[in-house]
């Protein structure tokens, strides 16, 4: 699939008159790369009807906005809101579309931009707030769980088969864990947290998050089973540690400024607990859970409400954006016991439905790496479930979570051993989560992918699930193709048969989110798997986020198969804005029957430094899937430039211009095509305990006045084919085994 969506003809001529530069400045873009992008960006085919709005404020401040929708040919229909965004209620007619926004009592219209709604655009319909609120009233708790769940009583053959081994073994974890769990109390956790975050902080406060998600989950897990059975030792556990949770400070050490991860999830498996047990709990602990939920959510929406609501005007804070869809669910289950639960509901509902993640554009994706896009799906499966069947708003049939989906399966195929870029990547996928995920979908990649991770869920997710899970209604498995680029987070796969488990696989990636958060230093990376093993790996492992060896050597370009120079000096990863600024970009992408292609600019990446930082990488499929590996780079003064990578095994020097890369029975030949650019290994920090790693680069000097080229080529399986480069009029052409490219 390519998801790179181009706007048709007439919008692309409507766009350029709009923006020409006559046009006035445009207060609804704002220079700071901080601040949220005017959407839809101009001349875009909309992925979903009604599409999302949203613009920066305006400079001068405003208490609410007009925005103006203009059909081609029709009349304008107006809304006015109080935030920087505006999603319609009801989808809209096929057709090409202008709009622009202007506060409201002013003249101060923003540049008009132009999109399209098209038989593509994928119907997605979120009813206002008082609609939604008057929905979820009325529906009977428990209003998180699916008419779908009963008790274990009532089930008929078919779902004591598909249910009970899931069924038997949460309740073996949570008779394991009556005297597993040790009592919480804040005494646990003695150490004050303070800026900057020192190892023994990080240590304790990875720990609050530990035993706070195991009692939080032992409540859960009890509190259903007690549903499920009705056998009193699930409501005596559910009690326990609902009360043990209850008592813990909710100013303490897992208040929302110490832990909000710890924070959140005590506030919302207290509220799902007193879902799950309407009917069950005493007035006087509902009273108190309630409470407790009640003070440890208002610290939450305190924070997230903020400047009239932060997150609209900068939208890129990991943990926020994950506190809204929690505050979303909490607030949904919430209504009619917590009278602030209303005005928590208003302010994020509608806005986490209208954009439910700032790491990527309307076709999905994760900037962020695939370890921290698995751990955001697990949260989402906890979360969505509930949230679907408390509201009726289905958020797997967005058409972002589609995109989403096909971008997990496209960098964490079946077979994966090891992530794809970022923080995490270094880890082992967990394939419960991405098999959860698709479960909740209806199509036929979903169900393709589902099929072939194999495995099984978790079993509390699962016996809250809708039964029988959404991807059984698709009738058709089909896996997506074998190449995909997603413009948004600057991310391209090339897959030799992504249907095959014996399949090749290249990443590369140069993105306009540069190395902000959990992105690294690794514009116009590369990383290659055959047949699930990888071949060309990141280089180190994750500890903590912002640690020293984290700072020095995880996020840095040396640790990733990317380019630096005089000794290892790479792209700039410090400072906050400059992260974003610093950063990649993909300016070419072609999918053809017998290769693929995609060019990487990543001069702006190394801030200054260089005047130009460009790979073109050419999958070529009918010459063994290797890869040919362009790299063109220059500077105003003279440098040695290094082409670096990393295994996972010892390499083999088979020449000063060739290495051989063999692990798992599969192997890689990297081969300078260029004699000057000669081979030698250098050392690293030392890997995580029980893990190899090598380290080496192919290095070429470079006189600071003429352009650097690296030509490389990856030989997967070294089948050491025929390489002849040749000349004809100025153009250059690499012959690899019968299979041409010429070098534009």
């Amino acid at each position: 699939m390519k998801v790179h969506r181009q706007g048709i003809a007439a919008l692309a001529a409507l766009s350029s008159l709009l923006l020409s530069p006559l046009a006035r400045a445009d207060w609804a873009q704002s220079s700071d790369p901080l601040v949220v992008q005017p959407a839809p960006a101009n001349g875009q085919a909309q992925a979903q009807n009604p599409p999302g709005f949203a613009w920066a404020r305006y400079p001068a401040g405003a208490s609410s906005y007009e925005i103006e929708i203009t059909p081609a040919g029709g009349s304008p229909t107006k809304a006015t809101v109080t935030r920087n965004w505006y999603l319609p209620s009801k989808a809209m007619a096929l057709g090409d579309y202008t709009w622009r926004v202007r506060p409201a009592g002013s003249n101060d219209w923003s540049a008009a931009r132009a999109f399209s709604i098209t038989s593509r655009s994928t119907v997605f319909e979120v009813p206002d707030n008082d609609t939604l609120r008057a929905r979820i009233s009325a529906k009977p708790r428990p209003r998180s769980l699916p008419p779908s769940f009963t008790a274990f009583s009532s089930w008929n053959t078919a779902k004591h088969n598909d249910l009970d081994p899931y069924n038997s073994r949460l309740i073996n974890e949570i008779k394991l864990q009556m005297g597993a769990l040790p009592d919480l109390a804040d005494s646990r956790w003695p150490i004050v947290i303070t800026s900057p975050l020192t190892a023994a902080m990080a240590s304790q406060q990875t720990e609050i998050r530990q035993r706070v998600n195991e009692a939080t989950r032992q409540l859960e897990a009890a509190a259903v089973m007690w549903r499920i059975k009705r056998e009193s030792i699930y409501l005596d556990e559910a009690f326990k540690r609902g009360d043990q949770l209850a008592a813990l400070n909710p100013n303490g050490p897992t208040s929302y400024v110490n832990q909000d991860q710890a924070d959140r999830q005590i506030a919302l498996s207290m509220i799902k607990a007193v879902d799950i047990l309407a009917g069950d709990l005493d007035a006087t602990r509902k009273a108190k859970w309630l409470d407790v939920v009640r003070n440890r959510t208002n610290q939450m929406f305190a924070d997230l409400s903020g400047d009239n609501g932060r997150l609209d005007q900068y939208p890129f804070d990991s943990h926020g954006n994950t506190d809204l869809v929690f505050l979303t669910l909490i607030s949904s289950l919430s209504l009619g016991d917590i009278a602030d639960a209303q005005k928590w509901f208003d302010f994020a509902f509608r806005a986490y439905a209208n954009n439910p993640s700032p790491w990527s554009g309307p076709e999905g994706g994760y900037a962020q790496g695939t370890a921290y896009a698995e751990y955001y799906a697990g949260y989402l499966i906890a979360l969505w479930d509930p949230l679907s069947q408390a509201t009726g708003v289905n958020f797997y049939a967005k058409p972002w979570t589609l995109g989403f989906l096909d971008f997990n399966i496209q960098f964490v195929p079946p077979g994966s051993r090891v992530h794809a870029f970022g923080d995490g990547s270094d880890t082992k996928p967990d394939i419960r989560v991405f098999r959860a995920f698709g479960s909740r979908m209806v199509s036929p990649r979903a169900a393709w992918y589902v099929a072939n991770l194999g495995g099984l869920e978790d079993s509390l997710s699962m016996l809250q699930a809708p039964y029988p899970l959404p991807v059984s209604d698709t009738k058709v498995q089909s896996p997506p193709s074998n190449s995909s680029y997603y413009p948004s987070t600057g991310w391209v796969s090339m897959h030799s048969d992504i249907g095959s488990p014996g399949r090749t696989s290249y990443y590369f990636k140069s993105s306009p989110y540069g190395s902000f958060n959990h992105s690294h230093g690794d514009q116009n990376g590369l990383l290659l798997s055959v047949a699930g093993q990888p071949l060309l790996v990141k280089a180190g492992w994750y500890d903590w986020y912002g640690s020293p060896y984290w700072t020095d050597w995880y996020h840095q370009t040396r640790s990733q198969n990317a380019v630096t120079y005089d000794g290892g000096k790479g792209q700039d990863v410090s400072g906050y804005r400059e992260t974003l600024q610093h950063n990649g970009k993909v300016i070419s992408f072609a999918a053809q029957p017998s290769y693929d292609s995609a060019e990487g600019d990543a001069t702006a990446a190394y801030a200054g430094a260089l005047t130009m930082a460009r790979r073109q990488v050419w999958h070529l499929r009918n010459a063994n899937n290797a890869l040919l590996v362009r790299d063109k780079l220059a500077a105003n003064v003279p440098h040695t430039y290094e082409w670096n990578f990393h295994s996972p095994v010892a390499m083999t020097v088979e020449s000063p211009t060739s290495v051989k890369i063999a692990a798992g029975g599969q192997s890689v030949c990297v081969r300078s095509l260029n004699p000057n650019a000669t081979f030698a290994k250098w050392s690293g920090p030392a890997p995580k305990s029980g893990v190899t790693e090598d380290h080496g680069a192919f290095y070429l000097a470079n006189d600071g006045k003429s352009t650097a080229e690296f030509l490389t080529l990856l030989d997967v399986g070294c089948r050491r084919p025929t390489v002849n480069i040749t000349t004809t009029n100025g153009v250059r052409t690499v012959t690899v085994g019968s299979q041409s490219v010429t070098l534009n």
